[in-house]
């Protein structure tokens, strides 16, 4: 089954086309990346407008490599959760497609998308197919959350209870003056620098159950800034590094403390901050150290796209949960609020 799958959520516009839910025939992105990057962050009805411009050529360059509209089977599109102007650019292209080609219409929810990345890649090297139980953690710029998954169940056992790990990158990149998007920065200049020059918090270190908290490490660093005065520029590298740690060691410590109590196969890790290098490397060295395989997603496939659109659509195609001309977004999602068992399908 080939699903055209289409992405819209923020400011990446991207089509893919993938075989049966695991291998990528072709990924298109269109970043507006050094669009937004003057106003220090997405500005929702600039993004709103670019998506109308990128769509079409985007969706084009990604049927290309199968030649026709006749051989898709199925169009998925994300309708949340995001900016719902962005979103409606993306579902509304998607409806009038499924209309014109007289093809199915599955809508995915971006989040659970995310957790479909590991798991899709390109036919020369398979990508590992999804371990029975094992921990997931989602770590992008709106969402930090743990799961524990067994089968087609997915309970929430931690999240975020203020910001989200990316949302604390980019804040401290703003901080600091390094532009936006913050995290790739943050993650190149954390090489210059010492991690241990400053003693930054963990939010929630050894209390809060499996719960993560930025704000305080994100206060800490804004005070830092202020108490060095002019200083700060030539210790930015050492500021990022340290920032880094501190973020990688309240992920890693909580997986770490999730692992001690339920008995999993695997870590498996998505989301944009997912491609975070230090991030990647203490989390393949945890599951190392307790035995267990760790996945995470190719760097490209970590951010924004469309071939974890398709991936997921797959899975929904064949469990007929079809949509309607009646498909709209959604800006928010539930997915936070912890302890919940959430069928999968879930907002």
């Amino acid at each position: 089954m080939l699903v055209l799958g289409i992405e819209s959520s923020c400011d990446e516009t991207a089509a893919s086309i993938v075989e049966d839910g695991r291998f990528i025939l072709s990924n298109v992105v269109s970043s507006q990346e050094t669009i937004h990057a003057p106003y220090g962050g997405v500005v929702p009805e600039i993004a709103s407008r670019h998506h109308l411009i990128s769509l079409m050529p985007v969706i084009r360059a990604a049927i290309e490599p199968v030649g026709d509209p006749s051989a898709i089977d199925v169009i998925a599109v994300t309708n949340g959760p995001g900016l719902v102007g962005s979103l409606l650019v993306g579902i509304q292209g998607a409806k009038t497609l499924a209309w014109v080609w007289g093809k199915k219409l599955v809508a995915v929810n971006h989040l659970e998308a995310h957790l479909r990345a590991p798991f899709t890649g390109y036919p020369a090297a398979p990508p590992p197919l999804p371990p029975r139980r094992h921990l997931s953690l989602l770590v992008s710029g709106g969402h930090t959350i743990l799961f524990l998954v067994d089968g087609d169940r997915r309970e929430i056992i931690g999240a975020t209870r203020d910001d989200a790990a990316g949302e604390a990158f980019d804040k401290v990149a703003k901080m600091l003056g390094l532009g936006y998007p913050g995290g790739r920065v943050i993650d190149q200049l954390s090489h210059q620098g010492d991690p241990h020059r400053y003693r930054l918090p963990r939010g929630l270190h050894k209390r809060g159950g499996l719960d993560f908290s930025f704000s305080g490490l994100k206060t800490a660093v804004l005070q830092l800034i202020g108490t060095l005065g002019d200083a700060v520029t030539e210790e930015i590298p050492n500021i990022c590094a340290s920032f880094q740690e501190a973020v990688v060691d309240s992920l890693v410590s909580k997986t770490a403390e999730a692992l001690t109590t339920h008995a999993v196969d695997a870590v498996v890790m998505a989301g944009g901050v997912a491609a975070n290098g230090g991030l990647r490397k203490a989390m393949e060295s945890l599951c190392h150290a307790r035995g267990i395989d760790f996945l995470v997603p190719p760097v490209p496939l970590c951010t924004d796209n469309a071939a974890m659109v398709a991936s997921l659509g797959y899975e929904l195609a064949c469990s007929g949960a079809f949509s309607g001309s009646d498909l709209n977004a959604f800006s928010s999602s539930l997915w936070s609020r912890r302890g919940e068992l959430r069928h999968p399908r879930g907002r």
